[in-house]
């Protein structure tokens, strides 16, 4: 199994239990705009967070110089693109129909268990830093 693979798994596990319970609080306290704010939010992350993994994946054979552009490159459009989703959100949908503080919360909550079990997975790797030969 690829390192990226087992990063993908590892972070899935714990988004999969934390994202139904987020929902259905969220659906529970907020009613049907609470549901829509945290499905949002849950599609936001998975997107962010798994599009990381596929970049580690295209770059994995690169040269360093080429696996930074591709990083910054990939960082910079995530950025801009969440912020054309965020401002889409906020411009065109009313807070009736989406509400916010819950899109807040699941997406921190799943930004938490995405990175939470990403990093385990990542640790039980044991991956080791290939040195340059020292002169």
């Amino acid at each position: 199994m690829s390192s990226e693979r087992a990063m993908l798994k590892g972070a899935l596990i714990p988004s999969a239990i934390l994202a139904p319970i987020t929902i259905g609080v969220s659906g529970y306290v907020w009613s049907g705009a609470g549901l829509v704010g945290a499905l949002l939010a849950q599609l936001i992350v998975l997107i962010f967070f798994a599009s990381n993994l596929l970049v580690a994946r295209i770059a994995r054979d690169l040269d360093p110089m080429m696996t930074m552009a591709l990083a910054m490159m990939s960082y910079m459009g995530k950025v801009l693109l969440l912020g054309v989703f965020l401002w889409l959100i906020t411009t065109f949908i009313p807070e009736s129909a989406c509400n916010r503080t819950a899109f807040a919360i699941a997406a921190i909550v799943a930004t938490f268990a995405w990175l939470g079990g990403e990093i385990t997975a990542y640790l039980k790797l044991k991956l080791h830093l290939q040195l340059p030969p020292q002169q």
